[in-house]
């Protein structure tokens, strides 16, 4: 009997080729240089902001200076309560794009079970959506008082959009799937929890991308209506006072905010993406 071996022998992997090596070069310097073209964006835009207004050529009690908005911040930051601010918008945007969410994905969901339901709801949705909901932030005021209308129009926002998108995700699956689901005995549930819920998560998370960002705006221009805090009250009293620091201070504070929930979302992606890939 002849002997077994003491070890496996290794696979000898060749070494990267010359163009391998080109080709990640390449798509280095194109990350570099898409990298460094935001940068020179953003150091001419904040240099154009700063230049203007000192040079006279705009009218600095409109615009301010960015070199004011950090002494801004950090006054904000000891002295007028900004983390109570943020955290009350933040607070709000999470829980209008909670509800949106569930709403939406729950509607589109009977929208695909039903083609009878779909057809007579179908041009309302569309009206719905097209509608201007800021027009609706009085009504909601009256309706459901100073704290709940600024949730109610965060999901009036974001909530149609959400479910034309999941909706039109929810048809987009491919049928032979669900042909062969029903084959073998499943039914219209099992299908929708097995075969179009799971098929559906890119558009969730497109879905997802979207509506924070709707979630946001709602909760913003409820605060300008009815709050007494939160980033969009910050706004709206720097202007009404003229003081357009601190409008500009509570603007970039919002972009650090919608940055940060657009950014938690990407790993959320990048996650589901390696769970599922």
């Amino acid at each position: 009997m002849s002997a077994i071996p003491s070890s496996v022998p290794l696979r000898v992997v060749s070494a990267p080729s010359a163009q391998y090596k080109r080709y990640l070069q390449l798509t280095r310097r194109n990350s570099q240089l898409v990298i460094g073209s935001q940068l020179l964006l953003l150091i001419v835009f904040f240099g154009l902001w700063e230049l203007l207004p000192r040079m006279k050529l705009i009218n600095p009690m409109l615009t301010s200076y960015p070199s004011a908005l950090w002494p801004t911040f950090v006054d904000l930051l000891f002295n007028g309560k900004l983390l109570n601010h943020t955290w009350s918008t933040l607070y709000a945007t999470l829980i209008g794009f909670a509800l949106s969410m569930v709403l939406g994905v729950i509607a589109a969901a009977a929208l695909w079970w039903s083609d009878f339901f779909y057809k007579v709801v179908d041009p309302f949705l569309v009206v719905a959506n097209a509608m201007p909901k800021i027009a609706f932030v009085p009504i909601f005021y009256i309706w459901l008082g100073s704290e709940y209308s600024i949730y109610g129009i965060a999901v009036a926002i974001a909530v149609f959009v959400t479910i034309m998108i999941m909706y039109a995700g929810f048809r987009a699956i491919d049928p032979n799937k669900i042909k062969l689901a029903l084959t073998f005995g499943a039914t219209r549930w099992q299908v929708l929890q097995k075969v179009v819920l799971p098929g559906s998560v890119p558009t969730f998370i497109s879905a997802l991308k979207m509506n924070v960002g709707l979630a946001l705006v709602g909760v913003v221009v409820g605060e300008f209506q009815s709050s007494n805090s939160g980033l969009g009250f910050l706004i709206i009293n720097g202007s009404q006072m003229f003081k357009m620091n601190i409008v500009m201070t509570s603007i970039t504070v919002l972009a650090l905010l919608s940055s940060l929930m657009y950014l938690a979302i990407y790993y959320l992606e990048a996650a589901v993406n390696r769970r599922y890939n």
